[in-house]
């Protein structure tokens, strides 16, 4: 397998793809999953990279023709698939922008994020358009509509009408470093979703790091749990196979198609949720399936038990596990692999003292500074708190975004400036060890601050963790800051849940055993049983610890 550095000839993060459909143009860009046949194996159709750079110019004709220019903001909302990726980079070589929400955010906060966005033009599947004639007011700037499918009764134009016979290269929008090239929105798990602003360089310095990193190579075979990362792939020449399963559902993935699409097409390389991985790993263990041709497992969007590393280790064959540390504004601020944490780390997460990420991705600065919820306008390195402190996570370097769109107040809270740099504060907490390693201790909108001093969620929870009867727990705290009172909420694994007043205060007895061997679980005398904890709808792995907490403070009442 070849170790060709990534990188496009232009400035324009669309480049990459007509350099690799120049470089290897019969290597598979995409395969999307198409039904099963009668004996339930899986169909596929696929893609080229010559044949996928050559329908991007396609559409990139037809959308031109349409009145598409550079520097429209473009609401993308089309089904993962050849399509979505097609017209992606079709819109960024038009040096168009892009805009990815997800849906799964529910309607209000769906619609405040196309109002924020201000959107030129909108290229979407016939029931986004119905949306858009149900509730108009937010599609206002709206002045070209493109229907994915049937278009029923509204205007525009449908995108099959704008896949042109062109053979042409459809010529590249010269860009600036600077210049947007996307516009993707946080999940919202603890706050409003805010539209992150992705530039060319930024995006380029994405790719970088990954190949650096995690040391991918052109040939890779990617099977992306989260459909947006197949957005890179491209750029690093690695074939994207689409996984069959719910994008907004992953914690219903069936973990048997997973595993076949990595059985049939010799997959390499997985990013998923522990969520995902957890599912497909306990699948393998149960028929005592490996897959060999896996050279990394990838896990964000939760902290990740070191009991999940070691059950995916097992199921490779000489692989290994990662788990980056990042957010949709800065990503990957962090890397560790699976053999240091297994080594070195697993047992000091599981007497609490949080989850290691790993050490800062080259050109990635890494501080601690006090918790606060003000605004900081300018950097001042009196702000950073020795090694062994907690405090909030504050990163710089070239994966940071600089602003969110259309939200100065957000932006002020959080970014901070030093000269032409940005930092940006995560709005987790943590600290750095004297190696120089992040340890993450839950979010900082999850903290609970007691009279007696400060609780950190993802340091507790690991104590509580080693019981064989919960399947998760959560720490969250009720009433005022400074004041709060901890409460454990306890999810039980299936077919756990106590159901007698017996059962429930045995069962409370074992957990606060567990705690009061540990000096920073000591406090919490309260347990609550929840059937299903509330999490986000892109990794089904982040716990909304605030619902909780207002349903915890609804039952002590």
């Amino acid at each position: 397998m070849s170790k060709i550095r990534p990188g496009a000839s232009s400035q324009n993060a669309a480049q990459a793809l007509p350099d690799l459909a120049e470089r290897a143009p019969f290597r598979r860009a995409i395969v999307f999953p198409a039904g099963r046949d009668r004996t339930g194996r899986s169909r596929y159709v696929q893609l080229t990279f010559r044949q996928l750079n050559e329908e991007c110019d396609r559409y990139a004709h037809g959308l031109y023709l349409y009145g598409i220019r550079q520097g429209d903001r473009v609401l993308l909302m089309v089904r993962p698939g050849i399509a979505f990726i097609a017209v992606a980079f079709a819109l960024v070589k038009i040096g168009a922008v892009p805009v990815l929400i997800d849906p799964g955010m529910g309607r209000k906060a769906f619609l405040q994020c196309v109002a924020e966005t201000e959107p030129v033009a909108f290229v979407g599947i016939p029931l986004a358009h119905v949306l858009r004639k149900l509730f108009p007011k937010p599609f206002r700037t709206v002045q070209h509509c493109v229907t994915v499918g049937r278009r029923w009764f509204w205007g525009g134009a449908a995108l099959d009408e704008l896949h042109t016979d062109r053979r042409d290269p459809f010529p590249i929008a010269p860009t600036k470093p600077e210049d947007p090239a996307a516009v993707a929105f946080t999940s919202g798990s603890t706050g409003v979703p805010k539209g992150v602003v992705f530039t060319h360089g930024g995006f380029q310095a994405q790719i970088r790091t990954l190949y650096d990193e995690l040391g991918y190579g052109e040939g890779e075979v990617d099977l992306p749990g989260l459909y947006i990362f197949a957005l890179f792939n491209p750029s690093l020449g690695a074939t994207t196979i689409i996984p069959d399963m719910d994008p907004t559902q992953s914690a219903q993935a069936n973990p048997a198609y997973l595993v076949e699409s990595i059985q049939t097409h010799g997959v390499t390389t997985s990013f998923g949720s522990p969520t995902i991985w957890k599912r497909v790993a306990n699948y393998c263990l149960e028929h005592d399936i490996h897959l060999p041709s896996l050279r990394r497992i990838v896990m964000a969007g939760a902290p990740v038990p070191p009991s999940l590393i070691e059950q995916c280790m097992q199921i490779m064959d000489g692989g290994d596990v990662y788990t980056p540390f990042g957010a949709t504004e800065a990503l990957p601020v962090t890397m560790i692999s699976g053999r240091e944490i297994l080594d070195e780390t697993a047992e000091e997460t599981e007497r609490g003292r949080g989850v290691c990420v790993g050490r800062p991705t080259a050109g990635t600065t890494i501080c601690i500074i006090p918790i606060t919820e003000d605004a900081i306008a300018e950097w001042d390195d009196s702000l950073v708190l020795p090694a062994g402190q907690v405090g909030e996570i504050a990163v710089k370097g070239p994966v940071v975004t600089r602003a969110y769109l259309n939200r100065p107040a957000q932006t002020a809270e959080a970014k901070i400036a030093q000269g032409k740099e940005i930092w940006h504060r995560m709005g987790d907490l943590g600290y750095l060890d004297e190696r120089g390693r992040l340890w993450f201790c839950g979010r900082k909108k999850h903290r609970v601050e007691t009279a007696e001093g400060l609780l950190l969620p993802v340091q507790c929870e690991a104590i509580y963790n080693h019981h064989p009867d919960a399947f998760r727990t959560a720490v969250v705290g009720v009433g005022p800051l400074g004041q709060q009172r901890p409460v454990l909420v306890v999810e039980p694994r299936a077919g756990k849940m106590p159901r007698t007043r017996a059962a429930r205060q045995a069962f409370a007895d074992e957990m606060l055993a567990l705690g009061a061997a540990h000096e920073i679980t000591r406090g919490i005398r309260d347990v609550l049983y929840h059937p299903d904890f509330p999490v986000d709808v892109r990794h089904n792995a982040k716990i909304q610890r605030e619902k909780l907490a207002v349903w915890a403070a609804g039952k002590l009442k």
